[in-house]
């Protein structure tokens, strides 16, 4: 069976993204009305030695880019990782979901051929086919950077549930 590579990719990570932004607006509003200041909320983090939700949703974004953009065979845009407040981010996510957005499904067409080259971190070259690529490293990574924001942000007490994780989009 042939993975559907354009359907795995662009809707899922659209759905996530906007899931991602509305939580987001959520933890605003709930710094807002608790007079909390939002930079203790963009710094928390779910153990000290685990990233801030910053990070996680720079993480999440980077990943929906460059899963689908490699798998359609395009250029993966870089972002600075620059953001300090929630207006920040949430155009960070407008930015990722208009690039994803950009790309069609004619694009992942031959994506089940294509290997992934990657070098994670290091100079160490890791090989992928697409569909170990998509379902085993993409997928996995870009899930457990909105799941840990969803985590943040509900373990400071963002008023947030599981219909919020999976969002209505």
């Amino acid at each position: 069976m042939t993975i559907p590579y354009y359907a795995a990719t662009v809707p899922v990570f659209r759905q996530s993204l906007n899931v991602m932004q509305d939580i987001l607006k959520k933890a605003e509003a709930y710094a807002s009305a608790k007079d909390i200041d939002a930079e203790v909320l963009l710094k928390a983090r779910l153990f000290p030695d685990m990233r801030d939700l910053i990070y996680q949703v720079q993480l999440a974004a980077d990943f929906a880019k460059s899963v689908s953009a490699r798998l359609a065979g395009v250029e993966v845009p870089s972002y600075p990782d620059n953001e300090t407040s929630f207006a920040e981010l949430q155009a960070r996510l407008d930015k990722t979901l208009a690039f994803i957005g950009s790309i069609g499904p004619e694009q992942f067409a031959g994506a089940g051929s294509r290997e992934i080259v990657l070098y994670p971190g290091t100079a160490k070259e890791r090989r992928f086919t697409s569909q170990a690529y998509l379902l085993h490293y993409g997928m996995q990574h870009f899930f457990f950077h909105v799941t840990i924001a969803y985590a943040i942000l509900r373990h400071n007490g963002v008023e947030i549930g599981k219909s919020d994780y999976m969002g209505s989009h």
